[in-house]
Protein backbone atom coordinates (compact mmCIF):
# COMPACT_ATOMS: atom_id res chain seq x y z
CA UNK A 1 0.00 0.00 0.00
CA UNK A 2 1.20 3.34 -0.78
CA UNK A 3 2.43 5.23 2.35
CA UNK A 4 1.43 8.91 1.97
CA UNK A 5 2.81 11.69 4.19
CA UNK A 6 0.74 13.16 6.49
CA UNK A 7 3.03 15.01 9.26
CA UNK A 8 4.02 18.79 8.61
CA UNK A 9 7.59 19.40 9.14
CA UNK A 10 8.40 22.86 10.93
CA UNK A 11 10.63 24.61 8.78
CA UNK A 12 11.48 22.84 4.81
CA UNK A 13 13.61 23.75 2.53
CA UNK A 14 13.32 23.22 -1.63
CA UNK A 15 16.19 23.48 -3.43
CA UNK A 16 16.07 23.12 -7.15
CA UNK A 17 17.40 24.62 -10.43
CA UNK A 18 15.58 27.09 -12.50
CA UNK A 19 12.85 29.37 -11.23
CA UNK A 20 10.06 27.51 -12.07
CA UNK A 21 11.32 23.82 -11.37
CA UNK A 22 9.68 24.12 -7.33
CA UNK A 23 6.08 24.99 -8.23
CA UNK A 24 6.10 22.16 -11.25
CA UNK A 25 8.18 19.53 -8.91
CA UNK A 26 6.47 19.98 -5.46
CA UNK A 27 4.41 23.27 -5.76
CA UNK A 28 1.58 21.03 -4.21
CA UNK A 29 3.19 20.15 -1.38
CA UNK A 30 4.78 23.44 -0.70
CA UNK A 31 1.49 24.99 -0.28
CA UNK A 32 0.46 21.96 1.72
CA UNK A 33 2.86 22.59 4.38
CA UNK A 34 3.03 26.18 4.22
CA UNK A 35 -1.11 26.14 4.74
CA UNK A 36 -0.52 24.26 7.81
CA UNK A 37 2.11 26.37 9.21
CA UNK A 38 5.40 25.31 7.96
CA UNK A 39 8.42 27.82 7.48
CA UNK A 40 9.04 27.18 3.84
CA UNK A 41 12.12 28.41 1.95
CA UNK A 42 12.77 27.99 -1.79
CA UNK A 43 16.67 28.22 -2.52
CA UNK A 44 16.87 28.66 -6.60
CA UNK A 45 20.01 27.84 -8.42
CA UNK A 46 20.26 30.02 -11.67
CA UNK A 47 18.93 33.24 -12.79
CA UNK A 48 16.66 31.14 -15.70
CA UNK A 49 18.66 33.51 -18.22
CA UNK A 50 18.77 30.83 -21.12
CA UNK A 51 15.39 29.76 -20.73
CA UNK A 52 13.83 30.93 -23.80
CA UNK A 53 13.40 30.36 -27.73
CA UNK A 54 13.12 33.47 -28.47
CA UNK A 55 16.76 34.24 -29.76
CA UNK A 56 16.59 38.35 -29.87
CA UNK A 57 15.53 38.97 -25.74
CA UNK A 58 18.19 40.28 -23.74
CA UNK A 59 19.22 37.34 -21.33
CA UNK A 60 19.62 39.71 -18.22
CA UNK A 61 16.01 40.87 -19.40
CA UNK A 62 14.83 37.22 -18.53
CA UNK A 63 16.64 36.85 -15.52
CA UNK A 64 14.82 39.32 -14.23
CA UNK A 65 11.57 38.53 -15.53
CA UNK A 66 11.95 34.88 -14.52
CA UNK A 67 12.37 36.64 -10.70
CA UNK A 68 9.38 38.47 -10.80
CA UNK A 69 7.34 35.64 -12.06
CA UNK A 70 9.10 33.40 -9.53
CA UNK A 71 7.97 35.72 -6.82
CA UNK A 72 4.24 35.46 -7.68
CA UNK A 73 4.04 31.86 -7.58
CA UNK A 74 5.44 32.06 -4.24
CA UNK A 75 3.07 34.33 -2.88
CA UNK A 76 0.66 32.09 -4.74
CA UNK A 77 2.04 28.73 -2.70
CA UNK A 78 3.05 30.98 0.53
CA UNK A 79 6.45 30.34 0.78
CA UNK A 80 8.25 32.09 3.86
CA UNK A 81 11.49 32.81 1.87
CA UNK A 82 12.60 32.78 -2.02
CA UNK A 83 16.06 32.66 -2.22
CA UNK A 84 19.12 33.04 -5.94
CA UNK A 85 22.24 31.60 -6.00
CA UNK A 86 22.79 33.45 -9.43
CA UNK A 87 24.45 31.42 -11.67
CA UNK A 88 24.10 31.31 -15.35
CA UNK A 89 21.77 28.53 -16.54
CA UNK A 90 24.15 25.56 -18.07
CA UNK A 91 26.94 26.48 -15.40
CA UNK A 92 26.34 25.03 -12.42
CA UNK A 93 28.95 22.36 -11.67
CA UNK A 94 28.99 19.99 -8.41
CA UNK A 95 32.38 21.12 -6.98
CA UNK A 96 33.11 22.78 -3.78
CA UNK A 97 32.08 26.04 -4.54
CA UNK A 98 28.18 24.85 -4.62
CA UNK A 99 28.78 22.38 -2.38
CA UNK A 100 29.54 25.13 0.70
CA UNK A 101 27.07 27.32 -0.59
CA UNK A 102 24.19 24.39 -0.43
CA UNK A 103 25.95 23.58 2.94
CA UNK A 104 25.52 27.13 4.54
CA UNK A 105 21.75 27.65 3.60
CA UNK A 106 21.30 24.30 5.01
CA UNK A 107 22.93 24.75 8.24
CA UNK A 108 21.62 28.57 8.48
CA UNK A 109 17.74 27.52 8.01
CA UNK A 110 18.41 24.18 9.59
CA UNK A 111 15.29 22.38 8.23
CA UNK A 112 13.80 19.52 9.22
CA UNK A 113 13.03 18.23 5.67
CA UNK A 114 14.74 19.21 2.36
CA UNK A 115 13.24 18.85 -0.91
CA UNK A 116 15.17 18.83 -4.56
CA UNK A 117 15.38 16.71 -8.18
CA UNK A 118 16.49 13.33 -8.08
CA UNK A 119 19.15 13.14 -10.11
CA UNK A 120 19.59 9.67 -11.06
CA UNK A 121 15.99 9.81 -13.17
CA UNK A 122 17.39 10.65 -16.24
CA UNK A 123 15.14 9.34 -19.36
CA UNK A 124 11.30 9.61 -19.28
CA UNK A 125 10.37 7.85 -22.37
CA UNK A 126 11.15 8.73 -25.82
CA UNK A 127 10.34 12.43 -24.97
CA UNK A 128 12.55 13.95 -22.27
CA UNK A 129 15.51 13.61 -20.41
CA UNK A 130 16.43 15.56 -17.22
CA UNK A 131 18.68 17.79 -18.47
CA UNK A 132 22.12 19.03 -17.27
CA UNK A 133 21.10 22.00 -14.40
CA UNK A 134 18.53 19.68 -12.83
CA UNK A 135 21.04 16.82 -12.35
CA UNK A 136 23.67 18.80 -11.00
CA UNK A 137 21.45 20.45 -8.65
CA UNK A 138 20.25 17.31 -7.11
CA UNK A 139 23.94 15.40 -6.71
CA UNK A 140 24.70 18.64 -5.48
CA UNK A 141 22.39 19.09 -2.81
CA UNK A 142 22.73 15.02 -1.79
CA UNK A 143 26.87 15.67 -1.69
CA UNK A 144 26.07 18.61 0.85
CA UNK A 145 23.36 17.09 2.58
CA UNK A 146 25.46 14.03 3.29
CA UNK A 147 27.59 14.16 5.02
CA UNK A 148 28.51 17.46 4.67
CA UNK A 149 26.56 19.48 6.04
CA UNK A 150 25.90 17.05 9.32
CA UNK A 151 29.79 16.82 9.77
CA UNK A 152 31.69 19.92 11.76
CA UNK A 153 35.29 19.71 9.11
CA UNK A 154 33.32 20.05 6.44
CA UNK A 155 33.03 23.57 5.23
CA UNK A 156 33.10 25.23 9.07
CA UNK A 157 33.32 28.56 7.51
CA UNK A 158 30.02 27.47 6.71
CA UNK A 159 27.83 27.46 10.08
CA UNK A 160 27.67 25.27 12.50
CA UNK A 161 26.89 21.46 11.44
CA UNK A 162 22.93 20.27 11.30
CA UNK A 163 21.58 16.60 10.43
CA UNK A 164 18.46 17.08 8.10
CA UNK A 165 16.23 14.39 9.09
CA UNK A 166 14.60 13.80 5.64
CA UNK A 167 15.26 14.50 1.79
CA UNK A 168 12.40 13.90 -0.77
CA UNK A 169 13.44 13.36 -4.45
CA UNK A 170 10.79 14.74 -6.52
CA UNK A 171 10.84 13.56 -10.34
CA UNK A 172 12.15 10.54 -9.62
CA UNK A 173 11.47 7.40 -11.23
CA UNK A 174 11.30 5.23 -8.48
CA UNK A 175 8.67 7.20 -5.72
CA UNK A 176 8.42 5.86 -2.23
CA UNK A 177 6.38 8.08 -0.76
CA UNK A 178 3.28 10.27 -1.61
CA UNK A 179 1.53 13.58 -0.38
CA UNK A 180 -2.12 14.20 -0.95
CA UNK A 181 -1.87 17.66 -2.65
CA UNK A 182 -6.08 17.40 -3.64
CA UNK A 183 -6.70 20.48 -1.24
CA UNK A 184 -3.75 22.45 -3.07
CA UNK A 185 -3.60 21.31 -6.77
CA UNK A 186 -5.05 24.67 -7.89
CA UNK A 187 -2.74 26.83 -5.74
CA UNK A 188 0.12 24.42 -7.96
CA UNK A 189 -1.47 24.99 -11.01
CA UNK A 190 -1.65 28.93 -10.65
CA UNK A 191 2.11 28.77 -9.86
CA UNK A 192 3.01 27.04 -12.67
CA UNK A 193 1.05 29.56 -14.48
CA UNK A 194 2.83 32.61 -12.95
CA UNK A 195 5.76 31.50 -15.06
CA UNK A 196 4.14 32.74 -18.32
CA UNK A 197 7.68 33.43 -20.17
CA UNK A 198 8.13 29.43 -20.27
CA UNK A 199 4.72 28.81 -22.35
CA UNK A 200 4.66 29.73 -25.94
CA UNK A 201 0.89 28.80 -25.75
CA UNK A 202 -0.01 31.18 -22.65
CA UNK A 203 0.24 27.66 -20.47
CA UNK A 204 -2.65 25.89 -21.10
CA UNK A 205 -0.29 22.80 -21.70
CA UNK A 206 1.65 23.31 -18.30
CA UNK A 207 -1.46 23.50 -16.59
CA UNK A 208 -3.43 20.63 -18.10
CA UNK A 209 -0.07 18.46 -17.29
CA UNK A 210 0.44 19.13 -13.75
CA UNK A 211 -3.17 18.46 -13.33
CA UNK A 212 -2.81 15.03 -14.99
CA UNK A 213 0.40 14.41 -13.81
CA UNK A 214 -1.18 14.70 -9.95
CA UNK A 215 -3.55 12.87 -11.10
CA UNK A 216 -1.71 9.75 -12.21
CA UNK A 217 0.43 10.30 -8.95
CA UNK A 218 -3.16 10.38 -7.16
CA UNK A 219 -3.89 6.97 -8.33
CA UNK A 220 -0.99 5.29 -7.14
CA UNK A 221 -1.55 7.12 -3.52
CA UNK A 222 -5.39 6.22 -3.56
CA UNK A 223 -6.14 10.09 -3.49
CA UNK A 224 -7.42 12.95 -6.02
CA UNK A 225 -3.84 14.42 -6.60
CA UNK A 226 -0.44 13.62 -5.17
CA UNK A 227 2.99 14.45 -5.41
CA UNK A 228 5.40 11.62 -5.16
CA UNK A 229 8.89 11.59 -4.09
CA UNK A 230 11.45 9.08 -3.40
CA UNK A 231 12.62 9.40 0.43
CA UNK A 232 16.13 9.49 2.04
CA UNK A 233 15.93 8.90 6.03
CA UNK A 234 19.11 11.31 6.75
CA UNK A 235 18.28 11.23 10.54
CA UNK A 236 19.19 9.30 13.47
Amino acid sequence: MAELLDDVPDRVLAVYAHPDDPDVSCGGTLARWAGAGAEVHVLICTHGDKGTTDPDIDPDVLARRRAGEAAGAAAILGITGQHFLGYPDGELVDDTALRATLVRWVRRLRPLTVLGPDPTAVFFGEDYFNHRDHRTTGFALLDALSPAAALPHYFPEAGAAYQVQTALLSGTLEPTVWVDVTATIEAKVAAVSCHASQFADGGEWARRAVRERAQEDGRWAGVGYAEGFRRLRLGG
